[in-house]
């Protein structure tokens, strides 16, 4: 379940902005054969569709009828990609990139450019077929401030959580490993403390600059398979490791339903809490409410196995 800390892909994609949304595809240069990629922006609400529709990003009369559109341009993508990912497209965070930039805000380019920026990869999502209008949408702006928490973290760890420096240090790039390594196993005893059921984790963790914050939805069956988005899983073990390795004091609530339908489908509440000074983490000395969601000591996580 846990992941190593590792360098992010640069884009492998190039402009090519059109409508109904942007988009960009590429098949890498000098590699006959290679696979095939395709990114797309996505306006994820009608305030954002209304604002950027100045920029003539869309020719759809109406949001509705722009996320048909999209969905059609996805699925048409999925067919001819081998890969298919998108992002949200934040009419705030584009303005601030052109101006940084000094881009024409309607220029083509200039969209195509914010789409595939490498500090903002990690916003982006493998699409794999689903409803554009259900769960994705959602994850999309999850994705989005996660993303920006994730910049904040790889700000406070000197570059060390995705290897952006251009000489990597290969004590630091090590120290910070270990410490994302030790962050998701804080995650998994946790969860195998806890045992089969639908559960959120909520995570704070009290940062120079700024609280980090995390929550993630986790399914867990009896024979404690895990089912939990990627980008969330990403997220919190970030967070755990970032609190870890600055020694920096935090807060985590896991709460939800406890049991399964092997144990006849009875279902309990349940709600753990969990802090840390830093260097590890312990139940908490009392009890805690984060983010509106009372908790209990949570329990131990050293006689977890």
């Amino acid at each position: 379940m846990t992941r190593n800390g590792r360098s992010r892909r640069n884009s492998d994609c190039t402009a090519g902005g059109s409508r109904p949304a942007v988009r960009a595809s590429h098949r890498p240069q000098g590699a006959e054969g290679a696979e095939q990629a395709f990114v797309i922006g996505v306006l994820t609400n009608p305030a954002d569709f209304a604002r950027a529709r100045a920029w003539g990003v869309t020719d759809a009369p109406d949001h509705e009828r722009y996320l048909a559109d999209t969905a059609d341009l996805l699925a048409d993508a999925l067919e001819r990609f081998d890969t298919v990912r998108a992002r949200m497209f934040h009419p705030q965070d584009f303005e601030e990139f052109c101006l940084l930039h000094g881009l024409d805000p309607a220029a083509p380019a200039a969209r195509d450019r914010y789409l595939v920026n490498p500090p903002l990869q990690s916003q982006l999502l493998a699409y794999q077929g689903e409803e554009l209008a259900g769960d994705f949408l959602p994850r999309l702006v999850r994705a989005r401030e996660n993303g920006l928490t994730l910049c904040h973290v790889d700000l406070l760890l000197d570059g060390g959580l995705y290897g952006g420096a251009d000489e990597p240090d290969v004590e630091h790039t090590r120290w910070v490993r270990a410490a994302y390594q030790r962050g998701g196993e804080v995650f998994r005893r946790m969860l195998v403390g806890a045992g089969a059921g639908v559960y959120e984790l909520r995570l704070r963790v009290d940062a120079p600059g700024g609280r980090l914050t995390a929550a993630a939805r986790v399914l867990q069956w009896e024979d404690g398979v895990v089912r939990i988005n990627d980008e969330d899983l990403e997220l919190l073990c970030a967070v755990l490791c970032t609190g870890l390795a600055l020694e920096l004091p935090g807060v985590a609530v896991l709460h939800g339903s406890q049991g399964s339908a092997a144990s006849c489908g009875e279902y309990l509440p349940a709600s753990w809490a969990w802090s840390s000074g830093g260097q590890d983490w312990a139940p908490a000395a009392r009890p805690v409410r984060l983010d509106g969601v009372a908790a209990q000591p949570g329990y131990s996580l050293g006689t977890v196995c």
